[in-house]
């Protein structure tokens, strides 16, 4: 990204929240159709991941914790925050290490997927922490299943997101 854009830059961040906002708002009233308590599509981080590989590092773990913040705000779920940024944070971090380490071997779509799954693993050891049970941990293979799904979309939708914002004069690191 060129320096004299940082309006644009902040701009574009501003709306890349907003509308992870409001799609983890709406994702959080659709009921998926499998009984797994809490388990989400997880659509709202493409803006995550889109924001890691065209803004960088620390704007993407910014929008990260911004987003599960704000999400509280919106739904008033408390309790839900702390899953939120404990898989958020945990999420990004493996993203920013898989970028910078392997993203050339493997392409958006892998990069979600190692998300997805230190997404849904900081979620279980949240549980874990907050009902003082490992037994939890029998959850995260169900969750897991579920992110290669959740993942392939995610990874979908940010180069799909990417790929409008290169169009319009954005560089992106891929």
């Amino acid at each position: 990204m060129k320096k004299k854009t940082s309006t644009k830059k902040l701009l574009f961040m501003s709306l890349l929240l907003a509308l992870g906002v409001a799609v983890g708002f709406i994702e959080s009233m659709i009921p998926l159709p499998i009984p797994l308590p809490g388990a989400r599509l997880g659509l709202s981080n493409v803006v995550i991941l889109t924001s890691l590989l065209v803004f960088g590092n620390k704007e993407g773990l910014t929008l990260a914790v911004l987003k599960s913040l704000l999400l509280m705000l919106v739904t008033g779920n408390v309790v839900s925050m702390f899953y939120s940024m404990m898989g958020g944070l945990l999420s990004a971090l493996a993203m920013i290490v898989a970028i910078r380490y392997i993203m050339p071997k493997i392409s958006t779509i892998g990069v979600s997927l190692i998300g997805s799954s230190f997404h849904n693993l900081g979620q279980v050891l949240t549980g874990a922490f907050m009902i003082s049970n490992l037994r939890i941990f029998v959850y995260l293979p169900f969750l897991l299943l579920l992110g290669i799904f959740t993942g392939i979309f995610v990874g979908l939708g940010a180069r799909y997101v990417m790929e409008g914002l290169q169009n319009i004069g954005f560089e992106i690191k891929e």
